[in-house]
């Protein structure tokens, strides 16, 4: 088990959701932003069908669910907020999609990439199977990551427009269960529930102790008061 990366100077996460990378990573997010990293986040879809509201649309939806995400990204201080607006449940980690992450990649030049883990489909522990835009959004993201954004004879024509190759240092995988690395988040917990109460379409009042609780039992593997979980990989 490792804890508490050096803070990086450009973090990236690219996520399915608005709210995905609130619930797992906002801790980390808001600890790093504090300590001066540029943190950009790269939303997949739009949201447009993450609701049980029968009076709800789809085009209301991903209105508000953009309006949440930007509101949540100020409090927790990332600086730029992209959303590619596929849509929301039908995400495939095609290469047109990996593209999109390249270019954003090569443009943020991130020492850090943060996503979500494809190689998670379900959880008999906490009950739930995980979403497949989640799985596509962290394949496409690792496969951007390595090789397409590193070598330069991938999409040739991004260095026309001034994005040459990069390579990311740091991914970081999002990892509920089996953690192999911490961040502490005890100084910014409470950032991290301020920041998902703006989701209001998603968030309801007894999700915060619920995330306070899984917190706090990650925080028990690393001896420290809450913490946020991870799989990490070093590229070399």
């Amino acid at each position: 088990m490792t804890k508490n990366l050096k803070t990086p100077k450009n973090v990236l996460a690219v996520f399915a959701h608005p709210d995905d990378i609130d619930f797992s990573s906002a801790g980390t997010i808001a600890k790093w932003a504090q300590k001066g990293s540029n943190i950009s986040y790269l939303v997949c879809t739009d949201g447009s069908k993450g609701s049980d509201d029968p009076r709800m649309t789809a085009r209301k939806l991903a209105a508000l669910r953009k309006k949440e995400q930007l509101a949540a990204a100020k409090i927790l201080g990332v600086r730029d907020v992209i959303f590619l607006n596929h849509r929301d449940g039908e995400l495939v980690p095609d290469l047109r999609l990996k593209e999109q992450i390249v270019k954003v990649i090569r443009r943020k030049k991130p020492d850090v990439v943060i996503t979500l883990n494809p190689a998670f489909f379900y959880s008999t522990k906490y009950g739930f199977v995980n979403h497949p835009d989640h799985r596509a959004a962290g394949q496409a993201a690792l496969d951007a990551v390595f090789p397409l954004a590193r070598d330069h004879m991938n999409f040739p024509r991004h260095e026309k427009q001034g994005l040459g190759p990069h390579k990311t240092k740091t991914l970081l995988l999002i990892s509920f269960e089996a953690p192999e690395h911490l961040e502490d988040i005890s100084g910014t917990m409470a950032k991290k529930l301020q920041a998902l109460k703006a989701h209001t379409s998603q968030v309801k009042p007894e999700v915060a102790q619920r995330i306070r609780d899984r917190a706090r039992m990650l925080g028990k593997k690393g001896k420290i008061s809450f913490a946020e979980g991870f799989k990490r990989i070093e590229l070399r």
